[in-house]
Formats: C-alpha cells, structure tokens, sequence
C-alpha cells in the first residue's frame, strides 16, 4: 500500500547529530489515490513548511501514540526536523509529554526558548534553515540540557528499540542495566520522548512490521520484530494502526478524517 507521502531524508550536520534524530524534506502526491496516514510517531518533529501560497509557517508536531488516516491533505514540500530523545525541552521549553496528540504554530509555545526559535524562523527560506540551526543551536542547548539525565535517556531509548541483531528489552530488564527504578525510567521518557517505555517500544515494533512486510512471512516477521507469536504482533498492530496488517497492506483502512492545521488527539 502506498502512502502517496514522499519522504526524502537529507544529511544532517555533524553539529546537530546530538540533537537531532534526522532531518527530511516531505512531499505529497497533488491528488493522492489513498488516505494519508499519520504513522504513530515516538518523536517531536519541528516542521517548516512553506504553502503554495508561499506563505511560511514553522509548526510543532508531538508524538503520535496511535495512526491516523486523512483525507484532503494538501502542502507544498516541507522540512522536517524529527528531535533526538531529550531534545526537546533545552530547544522547547516544555516537556515532551505536554505536546503528546499536538500539531500547532512554534510561537504559540509559552515558553522563551520555542518563542525565540520562532522569530528566527519566520522570515527565512527553507534553504537557511539547517545551516542557522547548525550554528545557532549546539551551544546554545548545551548550556540549558542535563547531559547525566540525556544520556540516561538515549541509552534506555537504544536499548527498546529495534536494529539489526538486537531485539528490544523489556522495560524492567532496561531500568534495572541503567540502575534506575521503572519508575524514574518512565519520569525520564515522560520529559524526553512524552511516551512511556512501554509505547515507546510498541511504537518502534510497529515500524519494524511496515517496514519488512514486504518481504518476510508473518510468523517469521513477528519473532524478527520482537514480538511473541503472529497473534501478538495481529493485536499490537490493530490497536495502534486501527486495523491488523493484512488489511493494511492491502489497503483497507479506517475511515479518513478531514485533515486540520492543528489538532489535539
């Protein structure tokens, strides 16, 4: 099933590595033959976005814990910056839990340091951009961010995620190689990436099935992606896609929703 969402991802500076997870420039179809869908997302992205228009607007994204299908989805290519875990306070100033479900304007955060990111964003072209965050921002973040709690945070972040040769942890097993207890490992993931371990996990499982569909068996596919058996890998995909695997990939999906600037879910 395509998407009709053309994501092109781009060198991201050495400067901005520690920060930033990756950087992509977004595209989608003039007339798209299926819903758009928003994949649930363990990330904060920061996206600017300039309209046919040619009218500039820079917009906070929050993680996505479920997906969501739309239809009326219309915007020229944008750039999208997807925050590394623990980014997004000392860039912000709010905690990641609190834009969980929200797409809105980077200058109506309250805090100084999304208000001040905003003002130089507004009047730059897309291609300024990266290179005013490469200069701009590794100082600046490094003087305001909690590198013990960052790096504490990556590590259990890695250790729940999927990658070649290694299959995620359960979060007690992780908090217990980190020395902390699950639940200040839930505090450090509420702050840094506004998800819970667990979700977290199930999130970056889901990822794995769409993107290896294609070429293993289901049962194969479900022990490669860390999962019990099929059935388990069937009901963790049903409650965040909406749907299970075979009607997605064969395209039977939910209802579309008519597509909003910003929204709260």
């Amino acid at each position: 099933m395509t998407n009709a969402v053309y994501r092109q991802v781009l060198p991201t500076p050495e400067a901005l590595r520690p920060w930033v997870a990756d950087i992509g420039s977004v595209s989608v179809d003039d007339e798209p033959a299926q819903p758009y869908v928003q994949l649930p997302d363990a990330t904060t992205k920061v996206v600017f976005r300039v309209g046919a228009d040619g009218r500039r607007s820079t917009l906070v994204v929050g993680p996505r814990t479920r997906a969501s299908y739309h239809r009326g989805k219309r915007f020229a290519a944008c750039l999208e910056l997807r925050l590394a875990p623990g980014t997004t306070r000392p860039l912000l100033g709010v905690p990641a839990v609190d834009l969980v479900g929200h797409a809105l304007p980077l200058d109506e955060l309250p805090a100084a340091p999304a208000r001040r990111l905003a003002r130089e964003l507004r009047d730059m072209a897309p291609e300024q951009v990266v290179p005013h965050l490469a200069e701009a921002l590794p100082d600046r973040l490094s003087a305001v961010a909690d590198r013990s709690r960052t790096e504490l945070l990556r590590a259990g972040a890695d250790a729940l995620s999927m990658r070649i040769g290694h299959l995620p942890g359960q979060v007690r097993d992780v908090a217990r190689e980190l020395a902390v207890s699950e639940r200040q490992l839930r505090n450090l993931f509420a702050e840094g990436v506004g998800l819970s371990p667990k979700h977290y996990a199930r999130i970056d499982r889901v990822h794995a099935v769409l993107a290896r569909a294609d070429d293993v068996p289901w049962a194969q596919l479900a022990v490669a992606s860390g999962y019990y058996d099929q059935s388990h890998m069937t009901s963790d995909f049903r409650t965040l896609m909406g749907v299970p695997p075979r009607s997605y990939f064969s395209g039977r999906l939910p209802d579309a929703q008519p597509c909003q600037a910003a929204a709260r879910r």
